[in-house]
């Protein structure tokens, strides 16, 4: 875990950026991001490896297909309780995304906000595909050593975890009927136009059935990771949208 705080502080918001990585993802692969957002907002930020992955400790049992729900409904919450988090925005990449929207459900007291980078309502054929083309190349090419860079001994249960879940018939990331007209607080919702990994349905589910105000962008020229491919898009994007919502001290 990694506590962030902004280059400036004058005016110094008691809103906490929190950030959920991606379904491989880990700390070092937000890269800079995560800071720059923190300086933009002047807000300071926690990001953290979640069980499994990066240089946390392995899941006790396999949580199979509901990783996600257990995520939001159970970890999330302890974790910002034991770092006295009371005001948060949660900022979600791609599976990281997927969290906060079932997190944000439960209407939980410390959340403020919601910002979903390439977030997944449902499964759809062009993710599945781009996950069997994922775990060929972890099979055949150089992807598991290109992982075990950030997830050491952990790399081929992240792996397994994540594309098992995905390629398993009649997997969904969450019960988007159920969870999502639960969601109140304010959701900005981005995605790369080009994404491999979902298309632009994913925008139109989550607006259409949140419980509260949504705003979506659609990003040209971009992939499955838009803070990363079109990145000072996003960053002002992002900042626009907390400014208004950050809480000062």
């Amino acid at each position: 875990m990694r506590r962030l705080v902004p280059q400036q502080t004058d005016g110094f918001e008691r809103t906490t950026l929190v950030f959920l990585h991606e379904g491989l993802g880990c700390i070092e692969m937000w890269r800079d991001f995560p800071q720059k957002l923190c300086d933009a907002t002047r807000t300071a930020g926690i990001v953290y490896d979640r069980t499994g992955y990066g240089g946390s400790s392995r899941w006790p049992a396999d949580p199979g297909q509901k990783y996600m729900e257990i995520e939001a409904d159970e970890v999330l919450p302890r974790l910002l309780q034991t770092l006295r988090v009371e005001d948060c925005v949660l900022v979600g990449h791609s599976d990281g995304g997927t969290i906060a929207l079932n997190y944000a459900a439960r209407d939980p007291e410390p959340l403020r906000a919601v910002v979903t980078l390439a977030a997944h309502a449902i499964n759809e054929p062009v993710c599945v595909a781009s996950i069997v083309a994922a775990r060929e190349a972890f099979a055949t090419g150089d992807l598991r050593r290109r992982l075990m860079r950030y997830h050491g001994d952990n790399t081929d249960g992240a792996f397994h975890l994540w594309s098992d879940a995905w390629v398993a018939p009649g997997f969904e990331p969450m019960d988007a009927d159920g969870r999502l007209p639960g969601v109140v607080v304010p959701v900005q919702a981005i995605q790369g136009e080009d994404d491999e990994y979902g298309s632009e349905l994913q925008l139109g589910i989550i607006a259409g059935k949140v419980g509260g105000y949504c705003e979506t962008r659609l990003v040209p020229d971009c992939g499955h990771s838009p803070h990363l491919q079109q990145p000072a898009y996003v960053l002002s994007e992002i900042t626009r949208f907390i400014a208004p919502l950050a809480v000062v001290v």
